[in-house]
């Protein structure tokens, strides 16, 4: 087998993370080289996600151009990993029985052994069980890639939303240790990071055991962080309502370097909509959250996740999504026609709503997104931002690109010296995906 090693991730930024962390694991034990080309493979991985229909069928067609690969050179081996591995296990092999070796999310470590098995003893090799602490205790330091980096806190989700796989895929909730999230923290911002995002499926349920046995929660991890020399920005994703507690929204008060934006996923702005999701919230709890988060930091970005046509869906609960959403006036929102996804209590529901008026409702609420998100990026023009600088442009390498608080990009002329770097940017133009700016003569303390 050839030493190196190609992975497609699918879904989330979890997912990502995932992918990052199996590379990093197979060149320390197997000195397996990343490539972005399939061809040019080893091994070749699919990190998959379930969260989206037909999740399944993307996953065999990816896997049809692997098994190509496979017959033109019989060295190659191929395995499937992430939250369909999760749900298929055994299937995968009896579908596509040349696919080598199958792992879950919870058991990307132990990827190096499913190899080797499959190396020596010529058998496929699967393992979709859901140990816990024993995945971060295996895994190599992380490889830092640039000056923003993904740092997973928790593991999976005990919230059992009517709709949502991942429970059954990723396990309950399980909070690395206080003391571990702190030393690759301190690892990554040695290393040259300066923002940091922390990574959960629910990730303001963290509670991490400290050296001392306390339990610290999420704000507590955020004022440690906000401490530690280098780190200068700091994220996190996804959060659930239900977990906000008034700790954490203090911190928007109290830690500067936590990032004024904020994704928070309500999903419905219906009462009965959310009672039927069981979300365990009703839209005036999600109001109120909003109106503590933003009287703790009047300038907060908010973004969102809204789901559309959820079973028995009326117009009356579109309608009040659609007010909800005047009120709220989010930066920016995912949103997606209802999903079922096998073995949920939601995909057992009555769903009289057609397809055509789901997708008429879906085009209405993202038009009147856009039309929010483009008035925040007119608005922002004229206005000086604090820019981590992450690296060339995209379509111009002769500029540079960076992020602004609120998580746009934006580029910009200035010298490669700034890449991993703080800047004072000021924004020129709105753009329909991005912004446009100038070095600003401010000092870097002044944005």
């Amino acid at each position: 087998m050839r030493k190196t090693v190609f992975i497609r991730t699918f879904g989330c930024q979890m997912n990502d993370y995932d992918s990052r962390r199996i590379a990093d694991l197979l060149e320390a034990t197997h000195g397996l080289r990343r490539v972005e080309r399939p061809e040019e493979a080893g091994l070749l991985l699919l990190n998959t996600c379930s969260i989206r229909e037909k999740a399944q069928e993307k996953l065999f067609s990816e896997l049809g151009r692997f098994r190509e690969l496979q017959e033109a050179d019989k060295s190659v081996v191929s395995g499937v990993g992430g939250c369909v591995a999760s749900q298929e296990g055994e299937a995968i092999f009896a579908r596509a029985p040349y696919v080598n070796l199958v792992f879950g999310p919870q058991t990307l470590h132990r990827v190096p052994e499913l190899l080797q098995r499959t190396l020596t003893e010529r058998r496929q090799a699967i393992d979709i069980s859901f140990p816990e602490i024993e995945k971060f205790d295996r895994l190599p330091d992380p490889r830092v890639d640039g000056p923003a980096a993904f740092l997973s806190v928790m593991e999976g989700c005990s919230k059992y939303c009517s709709y949502c796989v991942v429970p059954y895929t990723r396990g309950e909730e399980y909070s690395r240790p206080f003391d571990d999230v702190l030393a690759e923290a301190v690892h990554l911002a040695r290393h040259g990071v300066r923002e940091l995002t922390l990574l959960g499926q629910n990730v303001n349920a963290y509670r991490g055991r400290t050296h001392t046995g306390r339990i610290a929660d999420l704000a507590a991890l955020l004022h440690y962080l906000a401490a530690i020399d280098g780190l200068e920005r700091l994220r996190f994703t996804t959060s659930h309502p239900v977990e906000f507690s008034p700790r954490l929204v203090d911190a928007y008060r109290t830690v500067p370097e936590l990032a004024g934006q904020l994704h928070l996923p309500v999903q419905s702005g219906s009462d009965r909509i959310l009672g039927a999701m069981k979300r365990g919230h009703t839209v005036a709890d999600y109001l109120q959250l909003v109106a503590a988060l933003r009287q703790a930091r009047p300038e907060l970005s908010l973004s969102t996740d809204l789901i559309v046509g959820f079973p028995g869906e009326t117009e009356q609960d579109f309608a009040a999504t659609l007010a909800l959403v005047e009120q709220v006036r989010f930066d920016n929102a995912f949103s997606f026609i209802f999903s079922a996804r096998p073995g949920t209590p939601a995909a057992d529901l009555p769903d009289p709503v057609p397809q055509a008026e789901k997708l008429q409702r879906l085009e209405r609420l993202q038009r009147r997104i856009r039309e929010f998100a483009d008035d925040y990026s007119r608005r922002m023009v004229g206005t000086t931002q604090r820019v981590l600088v992450t690296g060339n442009a995209r379509r111009n390498p002769r500029e540079l690109s960076g992020c602004t608080e609120n998580n746009r990009v934006i580029n910009f002329a200035g010298p490669l010296a700034l890449i991993g770097e703080f800047v004072a940017v000021e924004v020129t133009t709105a753009l329909a995906n991005t912004l446009r700016g100038r070095l600003s003569s401010q000092l870097e303390h002044a944005c």
